[in-house]
């Protein structure tokens, strides 16, 4: 059993799993009314909040899993990319712990987190990828196409497996793709913030699109070159097969169209209303919502959708994968949900999402994560510290 540790963002989390693929437990201390006023994660209040809730949490996640800590095989926390001082938290708690009970820590990518999510479920059911594909035949390679987008992260993984010498598959990662700017959960929580909704803007702009008309403003994405970023810096990607998200420019657009539209009146009523409730939801701003703002809402989220399906699939075929694995918070988006598996469906190709509990950032995806580097005796040095910029594929330190 491996005790998880997340603290890289807002939310302080931990869990315990079985093996890679049994949740024990799975706690989560949500941050969400403390950032809410601010429309966003203000970085310090975030870590004050993760020291207050880091140690309730984990005694929580270990209740719930009928374990101690001498029960436990090792410790697994998230070395980044994140918040710093969030992510110092989670990492001197369990660097601490670890010492305290000798376990072994292992460092994981949170990245490398939400891919798990998918798996980890795949394992529970004791799914085989070939029995999923079509007519039952064998994939064409043994890699998949992995889709990370949240809040902070919207990147393509080329995600590939081989058998260790314990038996446990070893995953290696290879970016193919990923945002020059704002990432998509990002765009829909500004675009939230700006028409005077509530945060987290997901989840609200998923709740009142369908009241909307998606085909009533046209979006356009501009075409980005490679150049964007330059071969061999940190992570650079391949200009020859890179493919690149930005959404920087449809909230840009989303902002001139409320000028244009003199939309700024309703758009502050809307907003003084919803501050005025002590815990206002989507159903709370349907009524103050007219036909325009409800159209531009839907409109906004059909072609982030539309974008991230079309540069996604375009990537699956280029490089020839059967499966595509879709994680993060905005892989709880029900349209994302329906296009993909509809699109999927079209190209005989198999997807997989996260249940919603393991869509949003959580412990028991670290500890997945976590147990094939247990398996092989992968652990982490005395010097592990915060990587906010860590790279997958890059080596825990």
């Amino acid at each position: 059993m491996i005790l998880g540790i997340e603290t890289s963002c807002d939310e302080t989390a931990a869990a315990v799993v079985r093996e890679g693929r049994e949740i024990l437990s799975s706690v989560v201390a949500s941050q969400i009314p403390i950032h809410s006023p601010y429309g966003g994660v203000v970085p310090e209040l975030a870590s004050r909040e993760h020291l207050r809730n880091i140690l309730p949490v984990v005694r929580a996640a270990l209740e719930q899993a009928g374990v101690g800590y001498q029960d436990l095989a090792a410790i697994a926390v998230t070395q980044g990319p994140g918040l710093a001082g969030a992510l110092l938290v989670g990492i001197s708690f369990a660097k601490s712990l670890a010492f305290a009970i000798e376990k072994p820590l292992i460092a994981v990518n949170h990245l490398e987190g939400h891919i798990h999510a998918v798996l980890l479920e795949e394992a529970r059911r004791q799914v085989n990828a070939s029995d999923l594909l079509p007519e039952g035949r064998p994939p064409a390679r043994p890699a998949l196409l992995a889709l990370v987008v949240s809040g902070g992260h919207t990147h393509l993984y080329l995600a590939e497996a081989r058998q260790s010498e314990a038996g446990e598959p070893v995953w290696s990662y290879r970016n193919v793709g990923r945002t020059v700017d704002d990432a998509a959960g990002e765009a829909f929580d500004k675009v939230a913030k700006l028409l005077g909704l509530g945060y987290p803007g997901g989840p609200w702009i998923d709740a009142l699109a369908p009241q909307g008309d998606p085909e009533a403003v046209p979006f356009t994405f501009a075409q980005i070159k490679a150049k964007a970023h330059r071969k061999g810096e940190p992570g650079a990607l391949d200009p020859a097969t890179a493919t690149y998200f930005s959404y920087s420019g449809i909230k840009t657009a989303v902002l001139r169209y409320t000028h244009v539209h003199e939309m700024e009146a309703s758009i502050e009523t809307r907003r003084a209303a919803l501050a005025g409730l002590p815990n206002p939801t989507p159903a709370d701003a349907l009524p103050l919502c007219d036909r325009r703002t409800l159209d531009l809402i839907a409109s906004f989220q059909r072609s982030v959708v539309d974008d991230l399906r079309r540069k996604t699939f375009r990537a699956a075929e280029q490089f020839g994968v059967d499966r595509v694995l879709v994680s993060g918070g905005v892989a709880a988006n029900r349209e994302l949900r329906v296009r993909f598996t509809a699109e999927a469906a079209e190209r005989n190709l198999v997807i997989a999402f996260p249940s919603l509990s393991l869509s949003t950032d959580n412990a028991a995806m670290i500890a997945a994560a976590a147990w094939p580097r247990l398996a092989a005796g992968d652990f982490a040095s005395d010097g592990l510290t915060a990587e906010p910029s860590l790279v997958l594929g890059g080596a825990p330190r």
